[in-house]
């Protein structure tokens, strides 16, 4: 359902009372877009922002608002401007999704103070993101407008090709069929990602050799390369003294997924929790990019589970860290893990036995078992 259908069944005082507040709401979500997309901070003060605001306060409690249109131009010519300053849509996506919340956070403290029912709060809550998703594509249709009217040459058209298969608003499969036409890529069932770890000569370097089915984007911020697998050999040597990342084979539609697998394993290569190789396989870190998604999440659950060894010097706790995650990992095999260890078994049952005084129960629980596995992954992982 459009946001604007929404607003509109919603009561007409609520607009009035809330529009004291939105000089306050524009400066707190500037105050947060700014510091979340460091691009936006030179930004004159909020006019769009203000726009937003508006046309949702006009449009609650008032369906004749609904079919009004102008105010769509703001947004399709932010999609514009950011195709002019040579960026993606990814920082203006990531500024309304930013917006959307601090609005709600805004809505909701309104509604608690002004005893809004919980319902009206739901819809509340169902229009605000219902918006940013109509804004996002506003700003996509811009976007494309002004990629359509730059220089129409093979190479653009790749380039634009890339842009709406990358982004994280997603792309009609017709639009998508179009522009592969247009730019000569025969769409295949399943492509590979590749983050291209930035070079300082992007914009003069043209990789050559490449077959016409890889697209190839090197001047955006954070350079890609989209391919079916069977062009992955040899990459590398055609892009030599940069790292690659090549994601998992997957439908176009979850190319920006595969994509962001992709670029989190060269980050995590770059600081050295991964492997330093030139190119690098996702799928072959899939447990240790799953478990440092949320790294605030990973270090409290390691926190929480390894509290027992609090107490204890820093050696020893490496010690029996590392025979308590062997030794859950072979099952308890004293054997298997003083192998693995290359110490004595009667050194890993005197560990074993330190351990079940710190752990109590919790080494016989299949649930804590995993908890502390996981944890103990994590120390080794967050170490690095």
């Amino acid at each position: 359902m459009p946001s604007a259908r929404l607003w509109a069944a919603l009561p007409r005082e609520l607009a009035v009372h809330f529009r004291p507040r939105v000089d306050p709401l524009v400066r707190a979500i500037l105050r947060e877009v700014r510091p979340a997309v460091p691009e936006y901070r030179q930004q004159p003060e909020g006019v769009a922002v203000r726009q937003a605001i508006t046309r949702c306060l006009d449009t609650v409690g008032a369906p004749a608002a609904v079919a009004q249109e102008a105010w769509k131009t703001v947004f399709r010519d932010l999609g514009r401007a950011e195709y002019d300053a040579g960026r993606d849509l990814s920082r203006l996506q990531s500024a309304y999704r930013v917006g959307g919340r601090v609005a709600w956070r805004h809505v909701r403290e309104f509604g608690r103070a002004s005893d809004v029912r919980a319902d009206v709060l739901y819809i509340c809550a169902e229009a605000i993101f219902a918006f940013v998703d109509e804004i996002s594509a506003l700003s996509i249709e811009g976007y494309t407008a002004a990629m359509t009217h730059a220089t129409d040459t093979l190479a653009s058209r790749r380039r634009r090709l890339v842009d709406l298969l990358v982004a994280d608003q997603p792309v009609a499969p017709h639009t998508i069929a179009e522009r592969a036409a247009s730019a000569r890529w025969p769409v295949p069932d399943l492509v590979t990602v590749v983050a291209v770890e930035p070079g300082a000569d992007d914009h003069e370097f043209v990789p050559s050799g490449l077959p016409a089915e890889v697209l190839v984007d090197l001047v955006r911020a954070q350079p890609c390369l989209i391919t079916p697998e069977r062009h992955l050999r040899g990459l590398a040597a055609r892009l030599p003294g940069r790292r690659l990342a090549v994601g998992p084979a997957t439908r176009i539609a979850d190319v920006p997924r595969s994509l962001s697998l992709a670029r989190r394993t060269l980050a995590l290569v770059r600081r050295g929790v991964l492997p330093d190789r030139p190119v690098s396989h996702c799928a072959e870190h899939l447990g240790t990019l799953w478990l440092l998604g949320d790294e605030f999440l990973a270090r409290e659950i390691r926190a929480r589970s390894l509290r027992p060894f609090d107490g204890l010097k820093p050696a020893q706790r490496r010690r029996l860290g590392e025979t308590l995650l062997v030794w859950l990992r072979t099952r308890g095999s004293v054997l298997a893990t003083a192998k693995e260890l290359k110490v004595h078994p009667q050194t890993v049952r005197y560990r074993v036995h330190q351990l079940t005084e710190l752990f109590g129960d919790r080494l016989d629980n299949a649930d804590d078992r995993l908890n502390l596995q996981i944890a103990l992954r994590a120390d080794v992982l967050l170490d690095r």
